[in-house]
C-alpha cells in the first residue's frame, strides 16, 4: 500500500480549510493579517509558537490562501499555497505540502517532492516581530 493520504484525510482536509476560509470571510472589520495603505501589515497571520517544527499551518495574506511553515526552529517560510499543476489549495500534512487535487507534494521550503505539479509553490514574503508572523518583508 501506499503511504499517500487516505480519501478521509483529504476531504477532512478540504473541509477544514473551507470551514476556515469561511470564518474568515466573516470576520467584521477584520483584515485575516492582510495588508493596509501603503502594504503596512494590518495584523498577525500565525504566532511562531503555533508553527509546529517540521511542519505547517494555513493562513491567509491579501485575501490568498498561504502556508507558514517551520523547517527548522525559529526558521518561518511563507508560501503560496495555490499549487502550480491546476491552482488547488495545498494543505499541510505532517511535514509535507499536499496538493489534494492531482497528489502533488511538496517540501517545508516549497520545493517540488512527486507529483504532476511543474514548479516549486511561490515564496511570500513574511517576517517576525515579537513571536508573531506578519505579511511582507519587514
Amino acid at each position: 500500500m501506499g503511504t499517500g493520504p487516505t480519501r478521509r484525510e483529504v476531504l477532512a482536509g478540504a473541509g477544514l480549510l473551507a470551514g476556515a476560509g469561511v470564518l474568515a470571510a466573516c470576520g467584521v472589520g477584520s483584515s485575516g493579517g492582510g495588508r493596509g495603505p501603503g502594504g503596512q501589515s494590518t495584523g498577525p497571520l500565525a504566532a511562531v509558537a503555533n508553527i509546529p517544527v517540521g511542519g505547517a499551518v494555513a493562513a491567509t495574506l491579501d485575501g490568498q490562501p498561504i502556508l507558514l511553515t517551520q523547517a527548522k526552529a525559529g526558521t518561518i517560510v511563507g508560501l503560496s499555497a495555490i499549487c502550480t499543476h491546476q491552482g488547488c489549495t495545498v494543505l499541510p500534512r505532517g511535514g509535507q505540502l499536499l496538493c489534494p487535487c492531482h497528489g502533488s507534494i511538496y517540501a517545508l521550503d516549497g520545493s517540488n517532492v512527486s507529483g504532476p505539479a511543474p514548479a516549486p509553490l511561490p515564496p511570500v514574503a513574511v517576517h517576525v516581530v515579537g513571536g508573531e508572523v506578519l505579511g511582507g518583508a519587514g
